[in-house]
């Protein structure tokens, strides 16, 4: 299930993307207009700045910003700051693999196949959505 960390760093990352300008937007216009509490949403965009996706300004027209064209911007990356390996299991993880403890040969394991399925699936979605796609 999708935590509310990541639904809500979308939620927020797709209102930037909406704006005509690449000015910064304060926190709470984006908490406002998404129903966001501030606290929890100052760390996640906190979170994505520290990744990379957001830029900030402090001061008077301060706020957060997007540092690259939306188009630019995979959900891929996204995920992978916000909520961690795309793989539901880690023995099927491109980023994060591990044998798990219980499994003696994942050639043969139903479960293995399953989620490599599932994460193929995931990845192909999230490698051709973009931050621009969900914008529109």
């Amino acid at each position: 299930m999708l935590s509310k960390k990541t639904k809500y760093g979308i939620k927020a990352l797709t209102f930037l993307a909406r704006q005509n300008s690449r000015k910064p937007v304060q926190i709470a216009t984006i908490s406002k207009s998404e129903n966001i509490s501030v606290k929890f949403l100052e760390s996640i965009l906190l979170t994505l700045k520290k990744n990379g996706i957001l830029g900030s300004k402090k001061g008077l027209g301060g706020g957060y910003y997007l540092l690259k064209d939306p188009k630019d911007v995979p959900m891929t990356l996204v995920m992978r700051v916000l909520e961690g390996p795309i793989a539901m299991v880690p023995c099927v993880s491109l980023n994060y693999y591990e044998k798990c403890d219980d499994c003696p040969d994942e050639g043969t394991c139903a479960v293995h196949r399953l989620m490599i399925q599932i994460r193929d699936n995931s990845l192909k979605v999230f490698r051709n959505t973009t931050l621009a796609d969900l914008a529109n």
